[in-house]
């Protein structure tokens, strides 16, 4: 039995049994009766397609990631991979669908295409235009990460916030006085994006509680910035002892800076923040960080949606992460830079 003999006792196309089947096009629920009864009375099963059929699914949900023109970060790629691992455990495929941009087109045939039961919205601003968009379709929908409004949407996500201030409270007890927070790029802070914003209100909080100087700078999502950013912030703010960061692509570069400026890291420099683990432990020396989870969350991300999609009533959740500073060797206590000048 195949699709051709279903399509002619139907009295419909292939392709129309083939639409059926995927889910990719609409078809008239009569036509879908029909096409259903001749699957039944033949017994035909093409694995997880007549399932999807019977229970009007794709089986199929979409992540919506960062333009294919941007470098996914490591946390970035960590929270890709978690899901796709966590949909398959649940028999389930996952689309990638970039957005921003010229990409606005891909999430627009996502969101109303009838191709995916439901979204994972990944990189979320403070007003994103993206939420808004799900919340009309009505298409059950998760972040990783949330809006200036939590509690209208399901997520997932990191506490940013706390994480940060952590870290600038840990580089206080070492005796750290003047600390630099470096951000992620400037374009993504002016956008909105959460994280940034949420780890300048930690810092600006930490920094207040223990009297300290801090300053803050946004850095673009390299090596190569980083080292740039990290060689003006010595040259600038020649009284820094510390950074904290969490921008870890941007990381690599500012090992870079400190070893051209004779700074050894952490016996003259300190460096924390926040940063997937198995990039901290890799990094040499390894980084004192706030580890991120990746795989944990995706998960949880995936779980989430399951239960929007079996309910979409289902009152919202929200699960908000902030794991301990794992110590390790880049942190110690503050020496002035000035005898090193």
């Amino acid at each position: 039995m195949n699709i051709g003999e279903i399509a002619k006792r139907s009295g419909v196309s292939r392709s129309t049994v083939s639409y059926a089947l995927s889910g990719k096009r609409p078809v008239s629920k009569e036509t879908q009766r029909r096409i259903q009864a001749v699957i039944d009375e033949l017994g035909y099963r093409p694995n997880a397609a007549a399932r999807a059929l019977k229970e009007g699914r794709t089986r199929t949900i979409g992540l919506v990631i960062p333009p294919a023109s941007q470098r996914l970060t490591d946390v970035q790629l960590g929270f890709v991979a978690s899901v796709v691992d966590a949909a398959a455990r649940a028999d389930l495929d996952v689309l990638l669908s970039p957005s921003g941009g010229e990409h606005d087109r891909s999430f627009e045939r996502v969101v109303t295409g009838s191709r995916v039961d439901g979204v994972i919205l990944m990189e979320i601003r403070l007003e994103d235009d993206r939420v808004t968009r799900l919340r009309q379709t009505g298409l059950p929908f998760v972040g990783i990460g949330h809006t200036s409004r939590p509690e209208e949407m399901t997520w997932v996500d990191i506490d940013y916030e706390t994480l940060i201030s952590r870290c600038v409270h840990h580089l206080a007890d070492l005796g750290h006085r003047h600390i630099a927070l470096v951000n992620r790029s400037a374009e993504l802070v002016a956008a909105g994006y959460g994280p940034s914003h949420r780890a300048q209100r930690g810092f600006s909080r930490a920094i207040a509680e223990r009297g300290l100087e801090g300053v803050q700078v946004c850095c673009a999502d390299d090596a190569q910035a980083g080292t740039s950013c990290a060689e003006r912030l010595l040259a600038t703010h020649p009284e820094l002892t510390a950074i904290a960061t969490l921008n870890e692509a941007a990381m690599p570069g500012f090992y870079r800076a400190l070893a051209h400026a004779r700074l050894t890291v952490p016996g003259d420099f300190s460096l924390t923040g926040v940063a997937a683990r198995r990039w901290a432990e890799n990094l040499h020396p390894p980084l004192t960080a706030a580890d991120i989870l990746a795989d944990e969350l995706g998960a949880h991300a995936v779980e989430l949606l399951i239960q929007r999609i079996a309910d979409p009533e289902v009152p919202h959740r929200q699960l908000l992460v902030a794991p301990p500073i794992s110590l390790r060797e880049t942190t110690g206590p503050a020496r002035p830079r000035s005898r090193h000048a």
